[in-house]
């Protein structure tokens, strides 16, 4: 199986794990000043195409480490909030068939402060037609 996160190499960093599922960020994201500064992604250690395959001890054990995760970002990066969530499919923006839960964390100076994730949906970009 060709899957990023089943194979991992040097584009993802192991920051934090547990027994079903681990923090991967990027390299850049460790760097300070960037767009997705501390920036990172839960995913499990089993391959699952996307979070509606996950166990329910996977989700307890996303849940941990999400705790975790949140307390090495607040101690390691400037944070003021975060976004979170999980893209299913295609249409979704979920680029690889492995589940991942995107942990973006949010800082006071960014040109986007205070736009969460509806704003992309709720945007004049995105209107749908009205034929159906």
């Amino acid at each position: 199986m060709d899957c990023p996160f089943c194979q991992l190499d040097d584009t993802q960093t192991i920051v934090l794990s547990n027994e079903l599922c681990m923090f991967l960020q990027q390299p850049l994201a460790r760097q300070k000043g960037v767009p997705l500064e501390g920036a990172g992604i839960i995913v499990p250690k089993a391959h699952r195409e996307t979070a509606f395959e996950l166990t329910p001890e996977e989700w307890q054990a996303t849940y941990a480490l999400l705790h975790e995760v949140k307390q090495y970002i607040d101690i390691h990066y400037a944070t003021v909030g975060y976004n979170l969530g999980w893209n299913c499919g295609p249409a979704a923006g979920q680029h690889f068939p492995h589940a991942h839960f995107h942990v973006l964390p949010r800082y006071a100076d960014e040109p986007m402060i205070g736009k969460g994730i509806r704003y992309l949906f709720k945007g004049e970009l995105n209107q749908r037609s009205q034929k159906r």
